[in-house]
């Protein structure tokens, strides 16, 4: 047994921190594993060498600046990751390895309002489908990342809102699925989902702070915050949708009055243009018409945009983010949407934290929260499991010739 404090501690830390943070990017250089990391270069390439040697991890040739380097990514023996998304209307499911590679994909539309049960069973069936696909057993399944469209109970793993999911009352999504797959489930709801996943492979690569705003049926919002989700201790941080504009407003499902989500909801949107171009329109639709010139879906969409643009201001004003993106049906309208937020931003908040705010559309798209739900996974294993499943090449080494970072 390791003692706390001693080399041979210190070294399996560094290991473990090698591994975290290339099972998070993907693959890295080991020039950025080191920066990363903290540890030096020296450092670096021992560790390197002797994950490699364990089949831990695989190193490839590349370049980084025009200059040849070695990029490091963990080996495909190191298991598969799923990920399910439930949203109102889909359920989209993937199957990835750990060298950030989707290797199976497939969405089917499904009402997750009506029956929690009839999501659950049609998730294991597309799971077990994609699973046989790729070849992999259910022994090689590290995880499972389940996204949902309400916040979670931190404490009781339940929807925290019976108004957002009626046919979920008295469910725990997380024990659901992982009893029906035999496998450990991570649940977090789709919002914070969403950041995670532009955070590891999308638009916000390469930061530490920013907001995901997702606008579907309802508005909420994923906060990274230092690198990390922020979810609050009761795990229902960034419910944007519910930050009052008009006390006098529509009833918000809810129970309170003039809620953002009131303003800029599928519902409420399409309500607005019933009248003007019939019952059966949809927000795709609309984005498609306004995109096409349509002055009413234009005007609706720039109303919504600077609605959304007063709560992404308050948020600017409290947390200060580098980024905010925003995701959903309504992202897909681009800048017809994106001004309008930027112009309220520009108004409501306060200017030196405007100026360094950086409103953009989500690069990912309808795939953010699937994506987000197999990074959750690699963001809430241990690195100790591939530590201790690797061959004696780690553990038949001399401590002399261990290598300690800074």
């Amino acid at each position: 047994m390791d003692t706390p404090g001693s080399q041979s501690s210190l070294h399996r830390a560094n290991l473990e921190r090698v591994l975290r943070a290339v099972r998070m990017a993907g693959s890295l250089t080991q020039a950025e594993i080191a920066r990363t990391t903290g540890l030096s270069a020296a450092t670096v390439s021992n560790i390197v060498r002797e994950l490699r040697e364990s089949g831990t991890v695989v190193v490839t040739p590349t370049s980084s600046g025009g200059r040849r380097a070695r990029s490091v990514s963990l080996s495909a023996d190191a298991g598969i990751v799923v990920g399910v998304d439930f949203g109102h209307s889909h359920l989209r499911v993937a199957v990835g390895n750990l060298a950030h590679r989707v290797l199976a994909e497939e969405s089917a539309p499904i009402d997750t309002d009506a029956n929690a049960d009839q999501g659950f069973d049609r998730a294991e069936q597309i799971v077990a489908r994609l699973l046989e696909e790729t070849g992999f057993g259910r022994d090689k399944v590290i995880g499972v990342g389940l996204g949902v469209p309400g916040p979670i109970d931190v404490e009781t793993g339940a929807v925290g809102s019976t108004a957002i999911l009626p046919g979920w009352s008295g469910i725990v999504p997380g024990r659901e699925l992982s009893s029906r797959l035999g496998m450990p489930v991570y649940v977090d709801n789709d919002a914070n989902l969403g950041a995670l996943g532009e955070l590891v492979w999308g638009a916000g690569r390469g930061l530490t702070d920013l907001a995901y705003i997702k606008m579907a049926s309802g508005v909420g919002a994923g906060l990274v915050i230092a690198g990390q989700i922020y979810r609050g201790p009761g795990g229902t941080a960034g419910e944007i949708g519910h930050i009052t504009l008009d006390e006098s407003g529509p009833v918000c499902r809810c129970g309170n009055r003039g809620c953002l989500e009131t303003f800029v909801s599928a519902r409420h949107v399409l309500n607005l243009l019933a009248a003007s171009h019939g019952p059966d329109l949809t927000i795709p639709k609309v984005v498609q018409l306004a995109q096409q010139g349509d002055l009413g879906c234009r005007r609706v969409i720039a109303d919504v945009g600077r609605q959304v643009g007063t709560g992404v201001a308050n948020l600017c004003n409290l947390l200060n983010p580098r980024r905010v993106i925003l995701g959903g049906d309504l992202a897909e309208a681009g800048d017809l949407v994106l001004d309008p937020i930027r112009e309220s931003v520009a108004r409501y908040a306060i200017p030196s934290a405007a100026r360094q705010l950086s409103v953009v559309p989500g690069t990912l798209g309808g795939r953010a929260e699937v994506l987000g739900a197999l990074a959750l996974v690699m963001s809430e294993m241990g690195d100790s499991g591939a530590l201790d499943s690797s061959s004696s090449a780690l553990t038949g080494r001399s401590v002399a010739a261990m290598t300690s970072g800074r």
